[in-house]
């Protein structure tokens, strides 16, 4: 049995369909009996537990295989990222507990990188599960080339992308979350011992200037990118709402001064299958 965290979302959901196409069974852990609905109808199990709560969590693990990990997202965290803290113990004692008999944690490329940024959520929650005593699989995705589907509508009706990756022209490991997911499910599969980091980016790196020509190809409509002044960031993410902007100003400083990379460049990272085409044809698809 396959545990899945996270189900309802893009790359937990990813996961899962890739087991249950590979004819494994699959326990969906969802927050409310609801969201299982779905899950329940194309075969899986259902289980009723928040990342939140270690106890339920623990149930929700008790038996299975391997567990996939998936921590809910936290664009604004507060200082100290005492949510991240929260998830790593909540992540370890559920482990600790329903012992399973492998996990594989949903990380990002960044985990490692030598100065404190948004992404330090994840090198909290990287140490902690470090000490949990099971096989343990750290996946660092790129970049997310599905980031690109807040710029559709803009590169729709203004030909346009605003882009806070910068230079225009410098070629970011990226990749697309369905690679994500098959790769995922692939690695939970397997068998191993102790603790194992896996990097994975796309078939190609992919600058921003990139990400706009294949928007306007998947628009029909020529489209360029726009770099965001680095000085207006903080007012910006400020007017947008957020409280505590530093830690993304610096995961984006990180990715511009390539502080935020990959182990030798991306020469271990495992390449993903899809290009940046068919992924942004995709977005702009489920737009339209």
């Amino acid at each position: 049995m396959y545990a899945i965290t996270g189900i309802t979302g893009k790359v937990g959901g990813n996961v899962a369909r890739t087991l249950l196409a590979a004819g494994k069974p699959v326990r969906a852990i969802v927050r409310d009996a609801g969201k299982g609905e779905e899950w329940a109808r194309l075969g899986c199990e259902v289980a009723l537990a928040t990342v939140e709560d270690s106890t339920a969590l623990a149930r929700a693990l008790e038996g299975a295989t391997a567990a996939f990990i998936l921590p809910p997202p936290a664009f604004d965290p507060q200082p100290g990222f005492p949510e991240a803290r929260a998830l790593a113990q909540s992540f370890v004692r559920a482990l600790t507990l329903a012992k399973p008999a492998r996990a594989l944690y949903l990380s990002t490329i960044g985990a490692d990188a030598p100065h404190e940024n948004l992404l330090s959520q994840h090198t909290l929650i990287e140490a902690a599960l470090g000490g949990a005593a099971l096989p343990l699989t750290i996946l660092r995705p790129a970049w997310f080339l599905e980031n690109a589907a807040w710029d559709v509508p803009t590169a729709r009706d203004a030909g346009m992308v605003p882009s806070y990756l910068q230079p225009l022209d410098k070629p970011f490991p990226m990749v697309a979350i369905k690679d994500v997911g098959r790769v995922a499910a692939e690695l939970l599969q397997e068998t191993w011992t102790g603790q194992r980091i896996v990097e994975l980016e796309g078939p190609t790196r992919v600058s921003p200037n990139d990400l706009a020509r294949a928007l306007g190809r998947a628009l029909g409509k020529p489209v360029h990118a726009t770099a965001v002044p680095p000085a207006t960031w903080q007012d910006l993410f400020l007017a947008q709402g957020m409280k505590n902007p530093g830690p993304r100003v610096r995961m984006l400083e990180g990715f511009n001064e390539g502080w935020i990379e990959f182990r030798g460049g991306g020469k271990e990272a495992l390449k993903g299958r899809i290009p940046v085409d068919a992924a942004i044809a995709a977005l702009v698809t489920a737009q339209s």
